[in-house]
Formats: C-alpha cells, structure tokens, sequence
C-alpha cells in the first residue's frame, strides 16, 4: 500500500468514526412517547424528519427501537405476534421522528382489527411526506417471505425509500448468518427502492445496531 492509499485508509476510517459517535450522540438524546395513531389522521404534523419501523409481526420491530435509543422499556415488546396495533410515535432529541408500525401476518385479533391497522400502515407508507427511510425488518431465522416481497414492492411503487434489517442474528451461527445475509442482499437488489446496505442485528446482543444508528443519523443531519 502507498503513501496515498495509506491517506485514504486513515480518511475512511477517520469518517467511519465521525459517523457512528453522530450516530450514538443522536440515540443518546431524550427520546418520548408523541402519541399512538389508530388512523391516518391521528398522525403527528410532519415537522421532523421520520423513520419508520415496519415488517411481519413479531420480527423485533419495538426490540430494535428500544436497542437503538437504549431505553429497554420505550416501545412495548411482546412475544405475543400482532400486538402492536397503533403507529406509535416517538420524538427523538427534536430532531428526528420513530415511527414503530403494527406488523403484518399472524395476529390474534378480529379480521376487521387486522384488517383496520393493515390499512392504516399502507396509507402511512404511501403518503407520508416527511418519512425519509423505512427500516424494513427481516428475521434473519427464516429470511424474505412473500408476505415481505409484496410490501416491498408496494413501497418500490410508491418510490419509498427503505433499507433491509435481519433482526434475531444471534439466533444464528457464522455460516447460516453469511448465507442469509447474501440471499437478502440478492433480493434487495431486484428492487428500485431498497437501499443497497442490508443490516445484520441482533437487538438483545448489540450487533449492528451503532451501524444503523450512523445510518440513520445521517438522514436527520440531512
């Protein structure tokens, strides 16, 4: 390596680090409970910029809001799918909104229920003007399903930017993991809206998570 690949090496790694402490500083800010929407016109006033937290039920959605503000206790998890049935939002350090959406698949709820929170979740993702990123989340055990492909298609068509996080990756050992994180990256690809970076995490272990915090500093910076 020269004297100038050398200069290189050490300015990439000088911003790498720049990026996570913005990202931690953010994390590390007052984040609050705004409000719960229960339909299109409960939502906040777009004044922040906004990332939400969407994916199947029970893929880790509320665990990785806690992971990435570091407030176990900030949005409700629950081993029980479907649970979350609201947009919940939080404000984080003013300036930037979470969005912690209901997940889609198994529920135990009325399909009028089901089919109510579903809606709204469409309507939020297809409408929302101050929603920079979606954090579209994977469980990293069983990977993209077509449950998954069809929301994202939904987003590709609504030109909704969002990013592919494997969730639960301490449930799986180094080669399972490298496996399943090139057949996301492979899917991600075949789509036009989808981020090029995927994300490996594990809310419970802290893996990944300063990665995603950098990331999405970056859109409140923004």
């Amino acid at each position: 390596m020269n004297d100038d690949q050398d200069i290189a090496a050490d300015d990439d790694k000088a911003a790498l680090a720049q990026a996570l402490e913005r990202g931690r500083l953010l994390f590390a800010a007052p984040c609050d409970f705004v409000l719960g929407a229960v339909k299109p016109d409960d939502v906040p006033p777009p004044d922040l910029p906004e990332v939400a937290f969407a994916g199947r039920s029970n893929v880790g959605k509320s665990s990785l809001v806690n992971a990435l503000t570091g407030r176990g206790g900030l949005a409700r998890a629950s081993v029980e799918p479907g649970r979350t049935r609201q947009i919940n939002f939080f404000d984080l350090g003013g300036r930037l909104m979470l969005a912690d959406l209901p997940g889609y698949g198994f529920a135990r709820a009325a399909k009028t229920d089901i089919k109510r929170w579903t809606g709204l979740t469409k309507a939020y993702l297809r409408g929302r003007a101050s929603l920079r990123r979606v954090c579209f989340l994977i469980d990293a055990r069983v990977g993209v399903k077509g449950s998954d492909c069809d929301t994202m298609k939904m987003l590709d068509l609504a030109g909704q930017s969002y990013v592919l996080v494997l969730t639960k990756a301490d449930a799986l050992k180094a080669a399972p993991l490298a496996e399943r994180l090139a057949e996301t990256r492979a899917e991600a690809a075949r789509h036009t809206a989808a981020h090029p970076t995927v994300f490996v995490t594990s809310s419970r272990a802290g893996q990944g998570i300063p990665d995603l915090r950098a990331h999405l500093a970056a859109l409140a910076d923004g």
